[in-house]
């Protein structure tokens, strides 16, 4: 299949990787597992066996009127450890490379459908400020936007870093999230020719 560039050309790709089906539930489940595995899961609080003392009984059994009470570090004490404690676990869940494949070309193929994708020859500003970078998206006619380019150059960087819903990736930190993530997806043809002998 084709893809339209912006200025009025075409790029020819695979229709493996543009021209797939959307699995709405592969790409669900891909997106989870990837923001799971960014969650540190690094909580930690302590029972009442791992709290500090509450070993000797605070008073007899029977006899005082109050409440019978075995240790100092109750959950309804004051310095007591914590009912369901939270403990340290990892989120991350399995993902199989073919899966995960599978899910990035139908999200690419997805947006090839639904005109999200738009295609340049390049990147280029005459400055790295970000004025040029945004009269760049001004001409593209795009607002929150990924740009995916072969290699990011630093004058591109420095221009977008400070305009909020816009992000520079190469194609070698794709991710799903990301691709989901904007209405607008704006690549180079390098990069979309990476992205093609990648996931084909």
């Amino acid at each position: 299949m084709d893809l339209k560039t912006h200025s009025g050309g075409s790029v020819s790709v695979a229709d493996t990787v543009f021209g797939a089906e959307y699995n709405e539930g592969l790409v669900h489940q891909i997106v989870t597992a990837y923001l799971a595995a960014a969650r540190a899961g690094t909580a930690a609080q302590k029972t009442r066996s791992e709290v500090r003392g509450g070993g000797a009984k605070p008073w007899r059994q029977k006899g005082t009127g109050r409440a019978r009470a075995g240790t100092s570090r109750s959950p309804i004490w004051t310095g007591g450890g914590v009912t369901f404690a939270a403990k340290t676990r990892d989120y991350s869940q399995k993902v199989n490379k073919k899966m995960y494949r599978g899910a990035i070309r139908s999200i690419l193929s997805h947006a090839a459908a639904e005109g999200r994708l738009i295609v340049v020859d390049n990147v280029e500003l005459a400055e790295a400020k970000t004025k040029a970078m945004k009269a760049k998206m001004a001409e593209l006619g795009v607002e929150k936007v990924l740009f995916l380019m072969d290699d990011v150059t630093e004058s591109v960087y420095l221009a977008s870093r400070n305009i909020p819903y816009v992000q520079v990736l190469d194609v070698e930190g794709v991710d799903p999230v990301s691709l989901v993530r904007f209405p607008h997806i704006v690549a180079t043809t390098a990069a979309i020719k990476q992205l093609e002998e990648r996931f084909s």
